[in-house]
């Protein structure tokens, strides 16, 4: 190529092109003669612009890579601009360009391979993208880009609100045992026990574990009335539910821990809430009257049973005081008929004279003897009692 007078379009510069096809400095002297620098890549026969050639394009190219990297470029920027100087161009690469760009290297390494877990945190590691340990809290070491590793935050509790403004107006609408419809209002807060489960097992855990809450939630109320939700069943509702959610979620190896589930409320739909006030006011009413209803009876039938008991009483002992003086009398006869059919005239004596006293005994009467000195009494007429008497007579008419 040193002998073509001027390549592909005719008589140019002896080798101003074709000559420049080594490297460096070696053609230098190739370079002075013809016609101009870079003459071989002109057209000689029109005066327009002049065409560089591949290799000129290339040279250049060659020169500016090597004062980018550490060396020195030529002098000339084309073909024939005179001879270069020796040791114009230096090497590529250097040694010291060489062992930064190592240095660099494992350091960039090194910062992709270490990586630190809080104590909150727990870290998946990955082998080629399968599961290979488990990274615990402090400095770590997985060799990037063979194992990569995902860091999990396991103790931050999180919460999932079900129900009134979590996903609409209708998510905690729910049918009760007895055909009611309640709108209950909870919370679920979970943390992750296991990061490969929960990181492989779940491809959407918060959306998991919603969905199924909201059907433990459904499963538990459809088996329960309307009145023990809204009372006194809170606390065991919470308790199902924290069990059912967790057996669910443990069914799909999610590696969630539910911590606890809060039932902040369960009302009726807000169309019917005043009215269904209004219903348990007057049932609260109905109770009251009902229970003062039955402390009055209370009341009333232990006073009955009481005076029962005491006329019961009352009847026993004069039962047992009659058959007890019918007894004594009895045997009191008996010895008294043994005496008469001892001594007869004694006896009727005896008898007359008792009934006599007994007879006489409740009579307001004197008795004067005639023949004692009774004759010396004057009568008299108590006119003063007999006005008393009249007068009482006369209030008792009245």
């Amino acid at each position: 190529m040193a002998g073509n007078s001027g390549g592909p379009w005719g008589g140019g510069g002896s080798s101003g092109g074709g000559g420049n096809r080594g490297n460096g400095g070696d053609n230098g002297g190739n370079n002075g003669s013809g016609g101009g620098g870079g003459g071989g890549g002109r057209r000689p026969e029109d005066g327009g612009p002049q065409i560089p050639e591949i290799d000129e394009l290339m040279k250049k190219g060659q020169e500016q890579l090597r004062v980018l990297m550490g060396g020195r470029g030529g002098q000339g920027s084309g073909g024939g601009n005179g001879p270069r100087k020796p040791g114009g161009s230096g090497p590529m690469f250097t040694k010291g360009t060489i062992g930064l760009g190592v240095v660099a290297a494992a350091v960039l390494w090194g910062m992709a391979s270490f990586y630190t877990v809080k104590p909150e945190e727990q870290s998946v590691e990955l082998f080629l993208g399968e599961f290979s340990a488990i990274g615990n809290p402090g400095l770590n070491f997985a060799p990037w880009p063979v194992v990569t590793r995902e860091v999990i935050p396991v103790k931050v509790e999180q919460i999932e609100q079900i129900g009134a403004g979590s996903r609409g107006g209708d998510a905690g609408l729910m049918l009760t045992g007895d055909e009611n419809i309640i709108d209950v209002d909870f919370q679920v807060v979970w943390n992750i026990s296991d990061p490969s489960g929960f990181l492989f097992n779940l491809r959407d855990p918060r959306l998991t574990i919603q969905a199924v809450s909201e059907s433990a939630m459904r499963e538990i109320i459809a088996q329960s009335d309307l009145a023990p939700i809204l009372n006194r069943d809170r606390g065991i509702i919470a308790d199902r539910l924290n069990e059912l959610i967790q057996t669910t979620l443990d069914s799909y190896n999610s590696g969630v821990n539910i911590v606890r589930v809060n039932f902040d409320g369960a009302d009726p739909p807000e169309p019917v809430k005043d009215a269904f006030r209004e219903v348990q006011s007057a049932g609260q009413e109905r109770d009251r009257l009902e229970k003062q209803a039955d402390a009055y009876a209370n009341r009333v039938l232990a006073g009955a049973r009481g005076e029962a008991a005491q006329t019961l009483e009352e009847a026993e002992g004069y039962r047992a005081q009659v058959v007890n003086e019918a007894e004594g009398e009895a045997s009191r006869f008996s010895a008294v008929l043994e005496e008469y059919s001892k001594a007869p005239e004694v006896t009727r004596k005896r008898l007359y004279l008792e009934t006599m006293e007994e007879v006489l005994g409740r009579v307001d009467k004197v008795i004067l003897d005639e023949n004692g000195g009774g004759s010396g009494v004057v009568p008299y007429l108590p006119l003063n009692e007999l006005r008393s008497n009249s007068n009482t007579g006369n209030r008792g008419s009245n």
